[in-house]
């Protein structure tokens, strides 16, 4: 039940446990010698937070009494159990198939909302919240280490702030106030890649849940015009709520499925940008259950299926008439959905070509056809993001602008330290106090 729950919904401690699983089994070994009988979910997390944790702090209920008549025994039991292993840290008891993946160990990403405020507030507000701030990180060795409560700027991405993994800030002042956007660095790409300039129009063609769209938006400075599909009227009506506290104001949602709009529509004669983000395996999300993570690939006829709508997709989003650039991309790790998806398109669209995007990044496209390496991956064990993917389109006879070329690399040109834009850190604090008062803290 409790890792069915949404994020928002899980204590934090629960769901830590959840990445401690195969620890948990030898600590359920032990706490049976210790006879305390019924050890399932939740009396698990109580034994768990007994000897790893931080105690029940007022927690534990009925199980309270029993485990703590027993804490001397389970804790003796638990050092016979490392003795006997050889081991010296709890953490080595963990199985080696049961060690924490790379998945948990994904640093928690947050995108400062620059519609709202500034990364210079917000990083001024958690330092009041007592939290250390380390400065830009010059490395992924710098996000691996990160421990406690310190965080860091991305090396790469100006507006994205890098806590340790399992910081959990759902219920941060500034996140309920769309001050803060809770985003995988690798679903920060796309927008960033797309570069549109304030006063564009753009399509972002598969847009809910919204997260890509509001990065569009703030690009843009919510001058020029979005326009978002997409055919879940749930997704949208969430989206929709998600848009607003962001403080999104220059997109026009519509429930409308992408291939059915016409690119001879007068609406889209400006339309030079499009981000098309398509429904997908979804194979190298960290959402799903870790045990599922990287597990399998969905089944050849799902794949084909995926991949012939990723295609007509593609190629239908190329054929708008004044279009300039476009992003795909995919939360998935199969072949069939990525770089087979481009190779036919490009084949299919000869007056585009890949654009040669972040020649520092670690992960390429597969070597499947000339020009791959041009396409981006990403997953835990190489970039500590989420599993993506992402290919640059650009006409083939239109130069890339010099905002667009600093958006493509900007790893070599590194901005100077976050400017703090002081008009703005009034609305800050304000949003943090309503939203502290909200909550009732």
């Amino acid at each position: 039940a409790v890792v069915s729950s949404s994020p928002a919904s899980l204590d934090s401690r629960f769901r830590a446990l959840i990445c401690e699983e195969g620890l948990l089994s030898q600590l359920g070994w032990a706490a049976s010698r210790a006879q305390c009988w019924v050890l399932v979910f939740p009396p698990q997390v109580l034994v768990y937070e007994l000897l790893l944790g931080k105690g029940f702090r007022g927690a534990g209920g009925r199980w309270k009494p029993l485990l703590s008549r027993h804490q001397a025994r389970l804790k003796a039991e638990l050092a016979r159990l490392k003795v006997r292993q050889g081991v010296s840290r709890n953490e080595d008891l963990l199985e080696v198939g049961s060690r924490p993946s790379p998945v948990s160990q994904v640093p928690r990403f947050v995108r400062v909302n620059t519609l709202k405020t500034c990364c210079g507030d917000a990083i001024d507000y958690f330092k009041r919240q007592g939290f250390s701030y380390q400065g830009q990180a010059s490395s992924l060795e710098d996000l691996r280490a990160l421990k406690g409560k310190h965080f860091l700027l991305d090396p790469l991405l100006p507006e994205l702030l890098v806590f340790p993994a399992q910081t959990d800030l759902h219920e941060h002042p500034l996140y309920l106030a769309g001050h803060l956007i809770l985003q995988d660095k690798a679903s920060c790409l796309p927008a960033t890649l797309l570069a549109p300039p304030p006063g564009s129009h753009v399509i972002d063609a598969c847009a809910a849940p919204g997260n890509k769209t509001s990065h569009l938006a703030a690009l843009l400075k919510n001058q020029g015009k979005i326009f978002a599909f997409d055919l879940d009227a749930k997704r949208l009506a969430s989206m929709a709520t998600l848009l607003a506290r962001a403080g999104v104001s220059c997109c026009d949602l519509a429930e409308v499925d992408f291939l059915t709009v016409s690119p001879t529509d007068q609406r889209y004669d400006r339309v030079q940008y499009i981000l098309l983000d398509p429904s997908c395996s979804g194979s190298g999300m960290l959402s799903r259950p870790l045990e599922e993570q990287g597990s399998g690939t969905p089944s050849q006829e799902r794949l084909r299926a995926l991949a012939g709508f990723q295609q007509r997709a593609l190629c239908h989003a190329l054929s708008f008439p004044s279009l300039r650039r476009l992003v795909y991309s995919t939360c998935s790790l199969c072949q069939e959905e990525n770089e087979d998806v481009v190779r036919d398109a490009l084949q299919q669209n000869p007056g585009f070509r890949l654009a040669p995007v972040l020649p520092s990044w670690p992960h390429r496209g597969l070597s499947t056809f000339p020009g791959a390496e041009h396409c981006l991956r990403a997953s835990p064990e190489t970039t500590l993001t989420g599993g993506f993917f992402i290919a640059v389109f650009e006409r083939a006879e239109v130069p890339s602008s010099a905002s667009q070329a600093e958006a493509l690399a900007p790893e070599l040109a590194p901005g100077p330290a976050p400017k703090r834009k002081r008009r703005r850190k009034a609305d800050v604090q304000a949003a943090g106090a309503a939203a502290e008062a909200a909550c009732g803290k």
